[in-house]
């Protein structure tokens, strides 16, 4: 009998941030995808034993409101994944719930909201590191925050900064990381994003229909990078099959 493929967790924490290009690379190499959608009242497992991986998306709610309980299960199943160096990825409000779960810090970002298309810049010890190591030195991305990571994890090992806000990537142990961007999106996300959040349009020098042109254009380049790094990723998640996590 062929193998079964290794199963990944997926958080989805809103229905405007699906896992969308992300998701279909995933599973172009070999993961087969397990949606919770809180949203939709999906329930999440009490731990990670029934999966070899995990992955939490974005969404709009912020990670330093007391009133949106529903991202405390996600913090702790991020935090069996750091505990036992099972793989996991978390993307933006992923990113923010990630560092949280490993003992650093989120706040309103300082300078603003981020938002569009922009690059970000590897760090030294990005070079050497498994799933980092071939992305280009300054690759493009799309962002789309309003708090930020003001403080790593202990421990954490930037992989990739901003001339904004400093801590874009990261990871905690072997095989947990975090990207405050997003490589996810498709022209229509961005464009409904760009439509829903008037303050974040107001925090750059460029209308609605302008940030979604921009990322527009830059999203072959963002696919050329990252789908091999969903790539990689998926190695991960493939070596880690069958361990109790």
């Amino acid at each position: 009998m062929p193998e079964t493929a290794a199963r990944l967790l997926v958080v989805v924490p809103s229905d405007t941030a699906p896992p969308a290009r992300l998701g279909e690379w995933l599973r172009a190499a070999g993961l087969e995808l397990d949606e919770r959608h809180l949203g939709a009242g999906d329930a999440l497992p009490a731990d990670l034993s029934e999966h070899d991986g995990l992955l939490v998306m974005g969404g709009p709610q912020s990670s330093v409101d007391d009133a949106a309980t529903e991202l405390e299960p996600v913090r702790d199943l991020l935090r069996r994944a750091i505990a036992t160096d099972a793989p996991a990825l978390g993307v933006c409000l992923g990113a923010q719930l990630m560092a949280q779960a490993g003992g650093g810090r989120v706040r309103v970002g300082v300078d603003g909201p981020e938002v569009g298309a922009g690059l970000v810049a590897k760090r030294d010890a990005a070079e050497t590191d498994p799933l980092f190591g071939p992305v280009p030195l300054s690759p493009d991305v799309v962002q789309w925050h309003h708090d930020e990571i003001s403080e790593l994890p202990p421990g954490a090992t930037l992989l990739a900064a901003g001339v904004r806000y400093p801590h874009q990537a990261f990871r905690v142990g072997r095989a947990c990381y975090a990207l405050q961007f997003h490589v996810e999106t498709t022209p229509e996300i961005v464009r409904a994003w760009a439509d829903g959040d008037p303050v974040g349009v107001a925090a750059t020098p460029f209308d609605a229909a302008e940030i979604a042109e921009r990322a527009a254009a830059v999203h072959p380049d963002v696919e050329a990078v990252w789908a091999p790094f969903a790539a990689r990723f998926a190695d991960l998640v493939r070596a880690a099959r069958g361990a109790t996590v």
